[in-house]
């Protein structure tokens, strides 16, 4: 892979594997955000498309992780099935309009995209949906959730808030982000894939960086029982509007 910032060869693993680190203790301590921090921060380092490539193993093993259990899965599963139809149509339609996620736009989107996910969550707005609008809703969130995946690398907006607007339970909010977040990274994968964006080179750097995900994961389960994780992921949260922000503000100052 081809990286934009000259560093020696020895400090390329060494920082892309403490992302990943912090990215999985994220995960552990407030259940959710290995794929945003992943992203936020490789993307300082590389192009959002070569981040992307880097986070589809470790997105996709610890989130099907996430869908147990498997009982309850199946009914969860059908009642969002038409929103992940979305997400699959509007990925792929995205990555065949836009092409892979790399340059000046695709940073400063990735930054708009990190900045609103994290205003919302700091503001802790909830919208209601009713079950009667979900055969419609839920096909056009998931193909909007597509495109922005498709242009950032990120999947979270506007999955996140309209998943919590559905009023489930906190077990099955947490399988349902699971069952989400695990389709978004296939299409994902599959539109680097038709972008000639994941390579075998890139998929064997994305296995060996599952373990230190799943390290930082065990790590931050740990401390979940040690630190407040409402505090924790407000601190998260404030952390990504900057990065967002730094990203946005340095490709619009950017000669």
């Amino acid at each position: 892979m081809h990286f934009p910032i000259a560093l020696s060869d020895a400090v390329w693993p060494l920082l892309v594997t403490l992302v990943f680190i912090l990215a999985g203790l994220v995960k552990g301590v407030v259940g959710l955000g290995l794929p945003t921090v992943a992203m936020a921060l490789l993307a300082l380092l590389m192009t959002p498309a070569q981040a992307a490539a880097l986070l589809i193993v470790p997105s996709l093993a610890t989130n099907v992780w996430q869908i147990r259990p498997w009982p309850a899965l199946w009914p969860l599963l059908r009642r969002l099935a038409p929103m992940q139809i979305g997400v699959c149509i509007g990925t792929l339609a995205g990555a065949w309009a836009l092409g892979a996620p790399a340059g000046a736009w695709a940073t400063a989107c990735l930054g708009a995209a990190l900045v609103g996910y994290a205003v919302w969550g700091l503001t802790g707005a909830r919208l209601t949906v009713r079950a009667a609008s979900e055969p419609w809703l839920g096909p056009l969130i998931g193909a909007a959730t597509g495109l922005v995946t498709a242009a950032t690398g990120v999947f979270v907006i506007p999955a996140v808030p309209y998943l919590q607007a559905l009023g489930l339970q906190r077990d099955a909010l947490i399988q349902a982000m699971g069952i989400s977040f695990t389709v978004s990274t296939v299409a994902l994968a599959a539109s680097l894939y038709f972008n000639a964006q994941y390579s075998s080179a890139s998929l064997g750097a994305s296995v060996m960086l599952l373990l230190p995900a799943l390290a930082g994961m065990a790590a931050g389960q740990h401390l979940r029982h040690r630190l407040s994780p409402v505090l924790f992921r407000k601190v998260f949260l404030a952390s990504l509007i900057v990065l967002g922000l730094h990203m946005v503000l340095k490709e619009m100052l950017a000669p």
